[in-house]
């Protein structure tokens, strides 16, 4: 099973303007995400040495396989779920 955690902020312009993206691809099925907040969460912000947001980690199987940074557009995201 393919899982997206999506490490973001409330204080993070880029990750506001994210979330509508991942918001649409998960409510049309394209993806399955897990929302992160770095300040909330620091447990699992550590254990994928998370520097930068927005990230997004791909796990395969609870495996983390590959992570994309940064702002990107629809089709990259479902482009990277996708291997």
């Amino acid at each position: 099973m393919r899982e997206i955690l999506y490490f973001t902020g409330t204080w993070c312009g880029p990750c506001k303007q994210l979330a509508p993206r991942m918001e649409k691809l998960q409510s049309e099925g394209k993806i399955n995400f897990k929302k992160v907040d770095v300040d909330q969460n620091t447990e699992l912000t550590a254990k994928y040495a998370i520097r930068n947001i927005p990230t997004l980690v791909l796990l395969e199987n609870g495996e983390a396989k590959d992570r994309l940074l940064g702002l990107n557009t629809e089709q990259a995201i479902q482009n990277f779920y996708n291997g």
